[in-house]
């Protein structure tokens, strides 16, 4: 997790919600050598969201949040974090603000409560009068109690994620910018993290993550952006990007082989058998004709229609390519 430097806070920001708790506008980064990482990024995130940033591997995103929490100079372009311009305001504006990014840095040789009171010391706004009933709160937040005495080098992957995040809720925040904050953790340790990030945003909190995890995204996030090759492809609300794709036919059948040839027969493209249920792109025609033709040609259909388009179906229909799980 970079170090990110703060002074004392002001009191609580009060962010215009038309404007974005974070606004880029043209926000480029190209690095030495000409490699164009972040191309012209326009990119709004509302208060109170849980906004899911989702992009394959190289597509720009960790490089964005860095510039989002002024750890690199963008080349061109402009972003306002809390409504306050960055990196200028980084001073004003990081306190409000806690972040888990690229993997929390931990000292392995000291215990996670040590790690986390270390963390609170180093923070000028911190009241050392409260800091140990934080750390314990945190600890507790994030289901570290029982291995808060543990030296870090012997946590888990996902042990670490955990104190990292921990980390970022010492203090109250209008902000939480978490990138790839379930990874390690196995299926109860994810669930228990997207139920922190719900609890957070119910709570005032506006929450950025990124994450290769379609199925988290559509889980936890009421908004999200697509990012491919530097270049954002779409935003707006997690419900929207689905609405806007068609989602797959599907058949459920003993028949699997048959279904798929008649499938095709019909001209369907992308069909896939899978146990008792095949599937594929949905034709432009009437699915009452496509019914009969399965009926007729001796078809035991069991079930039958087009499923709800997911995430992940609007990302392939977007970015025209399969979701990188490299992130």
């Amino acid at each position: 997790m970079d170090e990110l430097s703060a002074t004392e806070p002001e009191p609580r920001q009060v962010v215009d919600a038309g404007d974005g708790v974070i606004a880029t506008r043209g926000l480029t980064k190209r690095f030495r050598g000409g490699q164009l990482a972040v191309d012209g990024l326009d990119l709004t995130v509302p208060a109170d969201s849980v906004f899911g940033f989702l992009g394959p591997n190289g597509s720009g995103k960790t490089t964005t949040i860095r510039m989002l929490m002024g750890l690199i100079e963008p080349t061109s372009g402009t972003a306002r974090v809390l409504g306050r311009p960055m990196p200028r305001s980084v001073r004003t504006v990081l306190p409000h603000v806690g972040a888990l990014i690229e993997g929390p840095a931990l000292y392995g040789f000291l215990s996670g409560r040590d790690n986390l009171l270390r963390y609170d010391a180093a923070d000028p706004t911190a009241d050392p009068r409260t800091r140990r009933t934080r750390v314990a709160a945190a600890l507790d937040r994030v289901g570290l109690t029982a291995a808060a005495g543990k030296k870090a080098k012997a946590y888990s992957l996902g042990m670490k994620q955990r104190l990292g995040l921990a980390s970022a809720l010492l203090q109250p925040r209008d902000l939480l910018v978490l990138d790839e904050p379930t990874n390690g953790l196995d299926p109860q340790g994810m669930r228990e993290i997207r139920s922190l990030i719900r609890e957070l945003a119910s709570d005032g909190t506006t929450v950025f993550l990124s994450s290769h995890l379609l199925d988290e995204i559509e889980q936890v996030c009421t908004h999200a952006a697509v990012m491919a090759q530097g270049k954002l492809i779409t935003q707006g609300s997690v419900a929207e990007l689905a609405a806007g794709t068609r989602g797959r036919l599907f058949v459920t059948t003993p028949d699997t082989g048959d279904a798929a040839r008649v499938l095709k027969e019909q001209g369907l493209a992308d069909v896939v058998v899978a146990e008792e249920r095949v599937t594929a792109e949905p034709p432009d025609r009437e699915l009452a004709e496509l019914n009969a033709a399965l009926v007729t040609a001796g078809v035991r259909v069991r079930g039958f229609g087009v499923e709800r388009a997911s995430l992940e179906d609007a990302f392939v229909a977007l970015t025209g390519e399969g979701f990188d799980v490299a992130g």
